[in-house]
């Protein structure tokens, strides 16, 4: 809780200058992005070493998913892929400032050779059709994808079928009804 109280205070500090969260949902701060991405973590397949989160903006669920990690599950490995510099700095700063381990590649993530993860997530970043593209370029044989998606998800899971093929496991968001958090395995491209 600790880590998370840190964590917290830097975004409050930073995001005014190079907004890392909508500043609208900073009063629901805890609610609508910690918890948020914490319930993802509880979704973590066993045995999994690597975690890989594509797009981390503001560190969510990314740098969440490494602070659990590191009381939770401390031998696994957790990369943050940010490709714009001001907010790969903040990351780096609160690993630094929370002690924790992980790293952050700031690189498109199209452009960053296979990072074989065996859980990826992304929140907020593209549709399902491209997340699942980002998916089966970075995940390990066997990974699995754990993307949090809105109200429209089931319409996303019928365009990306139009794409993939893929396993699909949908539970219903802690945070927000209507919102699941997809589990997808399996996946190839049509």
């Amino acid at each position: 809780m600790v880590r998370l109280e840190a964590y917290a205070a830097l975004l409050e500090k930073w995001n005014p200058k190079i907004n890392l969260v909508a500043r609208s949902t900073l009063e629901t701060l805890w609610d609508r992005h910690f918890v948020d991405s914490a319930q993802v973590f509880r979704h973590l397949p066993d045995g999994a070493a690597s975690w890989a989160d594509l797009g981390s903006g503001g560190g969510f669920p990314g740098l969440v998913i490494a602070i659990l990690a590191a009381e939770k599950a401390p031998e696994m490995q957790v990369a943050l892929v940010e490709s714009d510099t001001r907010k790969a700095a903040f990351l780096r700063t609160v690993i630094r400032e929370t002690g924790i381990s992980a790293r952050v590649i700031d690189e498109r993530i199209e452009n960053i050779p296979p990072l074989q993860a065996d859980v990826i997530s992304a929140r907020a970043l593209a549709d399902l059709s491209t997340l699942l593209g980002f998916a089966a370029q970075h995940l390990a044989q066997g990974g699995v994808a754990l993307f949090p998606k809105g109200v429209n998800w089931e319409k996303e899971v019928q365009e990306a079928r139009q794409k993939w093929r893929f396993a699909c496991k949908q539970f219903t968001s802690e945070t927000d009804t209507g919102a699941v958090i997809l589990r997808i395995e399996g996946i190839e491209h049509v």
